[in-house]
């Protein structure tokens, strides 16, 4: 989960690297970083003078984490996750969600329910 996590927050720096030129001055205004004791426990946080706001903590059990930025368009993203046996969940009101499922489906998921097969 350790190098996980480090790749993350690499990928996130890396993509703060790369972006547009008004992020070119950032500075990290804020680091508390808490490495991986005997037990796989650590933690960190970081903010910067752009906006950019993230942290993590996580165990050998997972991970939960937060990370917040203003998009070139000025929307503001907030994204929380957890990253455990159940695999990787994201939550933020930017990413897509699926379509609801048609009526019909619905149910006829309700009828095989109520009449399980017989073998």
């Amino acid at each position: 989960m350790f190098k996980l996590s480090l790749c993350l927050f690499a990928a996130l720096m890396l993509a703060n690297v790369h972006a547009d030129n008004i992020n070119k001055d950032a500075l990290i205004t804020r680091a508390d970083i808490n490495p991986s004791d005997a037990e796989g426990n650590y933690n960190y946080a970081f903010e910067t003078s752009n906006g950019i706001q993230a942290q993590e903590a996580g165990n050998a059990n997972g991970v939960t984490g937060s990370n917040s930025y203003i998009a070139p368009d000025g929307t503001p993203i907030s994204l929380s996750y957890v990253a455990d046996e159940n695999g990787f969940q994201p939550q933020g009101a930017h990413l897509p969600t699926p379509p609801p499922i048609p009526e019909a489906i619905l149910r006829a998921l309700e009828y095989i329910a109520a009449h399980p097969q017989k073998i």
